[in-house]
C-alpha cells in the first residue's frame, strides 16, 4: 500500500520538461532592434526595425520595414509576441508580418515567415536604462 502510495505522488509530481522549456524566460529583448536581411528582394534588401518592451514571456511593440529605399507601410505597426527560452515568435497585429527569431545577448537570428520568407539578423542599437544601472 505505501509503495502504491509513494508512486501515485511521484507520477503526479513530475512537470513534462517541454512544458518547463516552454516557460522559461532565458531572455530580454527590450529595446530598439535593426536588421538586413542578406536576400535581395524585388525592391533592394529588406531591412527591419523592432522596438519592443518584454513583460515576462510576452512583448509588445512596433515594427518599421523597408525594401531599399522605400518605407513599406504596410509592414509597418503594432506587434506582440512571446518568448520561450530564447525564441522569440512575433505577430504584427494589424497586418501580415510575422517571424521567428533566436535571441542571444545583443543578437536576434532568424526568419521573417510572412509575408514572404527571409532570414534576417537584427542587432540591438538601443535600448532603455534598467533601474539600478549606470549608463556610460
Amino acid at each position: 500500500m505505501l509503495i502504491a502510495a509513494a508512486l501515485a505522488i511521484g507520477v503526479g509530481c513530475t512537470t513534462p520538461s517541454d512544458w518547463i522549456e516552454r516557460t522559461l524566460v532565458t531572455v530580454d529583448v527590450t529595446g530598439t532592434w535593426y536588421g538586413a536581411s542578406p536576400v535581395r528582394g524585388q525592391g533592394g534588401y529588406p531591412d527591419l526595425w523592432l522596438d519592443l518592451q518584454q513583460e515576462g514571456p510576452k512583448a509588445k511593440g512596433s515594427t518599421r520595414a523597408s525594401m531599399g529605399a522605400a518605407q513599406s507601410p504596410a509592414l509597418s505597426g503594432p506587434i506582440e509576441g512571446t518568448i520561450a527560452g530564447d525564441v522569440f515568435t512575433f505577430r504584427q497585429t494589424n497586418g501580415p508580418v510575422t517571424g521567428e527569431l533566436t535571441v542571444s545577448g545583443d543578437e536576434m537570428t532568424g526568419e521573417i515567415l510572412e509575408p514572404r520568407r527571409f532570414p534576417i539578423v537584427l542587432r540591438r542599437v538601443g535600448s532603455p536604462p534598467r533601474p539600478g544601472s549606470q549608463r556610460q
